[in-house]
């Protein structure tokens, strides 16, 4: 019998993995990517590749809407928020502010898009002597509708300041956590951007991520009543939710509001945690707008159409930061930050 602490399951098929209110979108992108060919792209032939829309996974990697170089160029969002959890790989941002951003290797960038911003990600393949694999999430955080006209922002979680911490059982087999928002066994995590739901104690947002070892127990804790929470378990064989086992790969709602107890199999299992208080509003999402109302998302493609969310301001759709691994923030108003530490590509 399946225990009343699981709500919800549901295989993980191809992305976009199911989400619950407050979050719209989660993806899983993990791309064996080739050695580089010297010019930021993939040294092996792209002939039968609808490219321009290539999510194939083609010899196990895509181009995406990539034409030279992988990634996703420029494009417009307004009303809600993107995470990007990079864990291998890098990212190359750029913006309709002006701003860019080469991140990775563990790095969270967490963006409002707010009233409106233009902005590219591509995956430059920087290593010509060796493959260049790319794993990352990204999550869509709807804003509330006193945000969804916020100033666009944008936050820099770099890896070497974001919580993290190796649970032993009693057996003394580890649970990795890495927290990026919401407490969790003593972590408290970096601050969210300002105009976040996330920035809401009463949201109750959450966005971990478990690497399991096999064998290894763990109690995820309750979380306030009124709260949703998903668990992506991505990686491992087999795993055990309250005594209730699960084979291969799901996407599970739980019960926020009790513990959950985790019991690992054999095999490594790594999981995703989504939570939060749902916001309860209308809303409406047409393509890369989400807003409250119709007209709403009317008014945002014209003012698209009329101000471009501020133009354009680089050479390409699809900028690429130069060949120098070097990871960066430059923010609109000319700041440059830098992680404390730069670890080996």
């Amino acid at each position: 019998m399946t225990p009343a602490s699981i709500l919800n399951t549901r295989q993980l098929g191809a992305p976009p993995w199911p989400t619950v209110d407050p979050f719209l979108f989660c993806v899983h992108h993990d791309d064996a990517y080739p050695r580089g060919n010297g010019r930021f792209g993939p040294a092996a032939p792209l002939a039968g590749r609808d490219i321009g829309q290539d999510f194939s996974r083609r010899d196990g990697w895509s181009m995406y809407h990539g034409e030279s170089v992988p990634g996703f160029p420029a494009h417009p969002h307004r009303g809600f928020e993107t995470v990007t959890i990079v864990r291998m790989g890098l990212v190359d941002h750029a913006d309709s502010l002006g701003a860019a951003a080469r991140y990775g290797q563990g790095d969270v960038q967490w963006l409002t898009t707010g009233c409106g911003v233009v902005h590219s990600e591509m995956f430059p393949l920087l290593q010509a002597e060796r493959d260049n694999p790319l794993q990352l999430f990204q999550i869509w955080l709807n804003l509330p509708a006193a945000s969804k006209m916020a100033a666009p922002h944008f936050t820099m979680f770099w890896a070497d300041a974001i919580p993290r911490q190796s649970f032993k059982d009693e057996a003394g087999r580890s649970t990795d956590v890495v927290v990026i928002a919401g407490q969790l066994g003593g972590l408290t995590p970096l601050a969210p951007p300002p105009d976040s739901w996330a920035a809401h104690a009463e949201a109750d947002i959450a966005i971990w991520t478990l690497r399991i070892e096999p064998g290894a127990h763990f109690t995820l804790p309750a979380a306030r009543a009124g709260t949703r929470r998903m668990l992506y378990v991505y990686a491992g064989a087999s795993l055990a939710l309250d005594g209730h086992r699960l084979d291969g790969q799901a996407a599970v709602e739980v019960r926020a509001d009790t513990a959950l107890a985790l019991a690992n199999g054999d095999a490594p299992c790594e999981i995703l945690v989504l939570q939060g208080r749902p916001i309860g509003e209308p809303m409406v999402q047409y393509g890369p707008f989400v807003m409250n109302t119709q007209a709403e998302i009317a008014q945002a493609f014209n003012d698209y159409r009329r101000t471009q969310f501020g133009g354009w301001p680089w050479s390409d759709k699809a900028p690429v930061h130069g060949a120098a691994p070097g990871r960066f923030a430059r923010h609109p108003d000319g700041r440059t930050e830098r992680p404390a530490a730069e670890p080996a590509l």
